[in-house]
């Protein structure tokens, strides 16, 4: 049974989530007028990784419909917690995905921001034939070719752009980088124009440059970007949990 307590907990987040959702559409906004843009161009995808299902409601009461998680664990349950919401949310996987959590991924996901391999294209058409569900794939490319932190080669995206492209169940949406913390952000995602402008060639419908978090969106959006994927400036910091005893 829910509380007084508990009530006024859940108001008093979803007036900081309020507060914090409408600056960072306030700097989405100005980002987008300060590079001639249409603010209306840049989908926001909020990404709730780590925070609980109530705040994804919250969320969606706010007006958010496209959200971001990085774990297909969360994810899935989050996704499954919150499937009676109207309208419907978008999902957006946007984490190293290992190609045997696909299965998982292909069930919820409505894009998938992290496609770097071929074993992976191969992964997720396979599960979005069996899920019978269409997946748009972005093409993850690395901006500095840091191992671990995922993403293709340059050179590798129109041979993974047409490998997506062959495989029913999947369709190529266009690209997605991360910057690379040791360089100005938006020196990092000029390299993504020509990446991007080299695909929208030979697939003219893969328009989305997924690029920017909370620390740069305005650096992306001034690249081009039309989607940011922002955390923690809207949800806040969660702290680290306590060390076992």
């Amino acid at each position: 049974m829910e509380t007084r307590e508990d009530r006024e907990a859940r108001e008093a987040r979803r007036a900081f989530l309020a507060g914090r959702l409408a600056a960072v559409r306030e700097r989405i906004a100005d980002a987008a007028r300060a590079a001639g843009r249409d603010h209306t161009e840049i989908t926001l995808i909020t990404v709730t990784k780590t925070w609980p299902a109530e705040d994804v409601r919250l969320l969606a009461g706010l007006g958010v419909r496209d959200v971001g998680e990085n774990q297909d664990q969360q994810a899935s349950a989050k996704a499954a917690a919150c499937a009676g919401l109207a309208p419907a949310l978008s999902w957006h996987f946007i984490g190293q995905l290992q190609s045997n959590k696909a299965p998982s991924v292909a069930r919820y996901a409505d894009m998938v921001h992290s496609v770097d391999r071929a074993s992976l294209v191969s992964a997720l058409g396979k599960a979005a034939e069996r899920a019978e569900r269409e997946l748009r794939c972005l093409i993850q490319v690395s901006l500095d070719g840091t191992a671990g932190r995922g993403g293709a080669h340059p050179d590798e995206v129109l041979r993974l752009a047409a490998l997506i492209a062959g495989r029913p169940g999947l369709t190529v949406a266009g690209v997605m980088a991360v910057a690379p913390p040791q360089e100005p952000a938006g020196q990092a995602f000029a390299r993504l124009r020509p990446v991007r402008e080299r695909l929208l060639g030979e697939h003219p419908g893969a328009v989305v440059m997924s690029a920017g978090m909370s620390g740069d969106l305005e650096a992306a959006i001034a690249a081009g970007a039309t989607h940011v994927r922002v955390g923690s400036a809207i949800l806040g910091h969660r702290p680290p949990a306590p060390l076992p005893h």
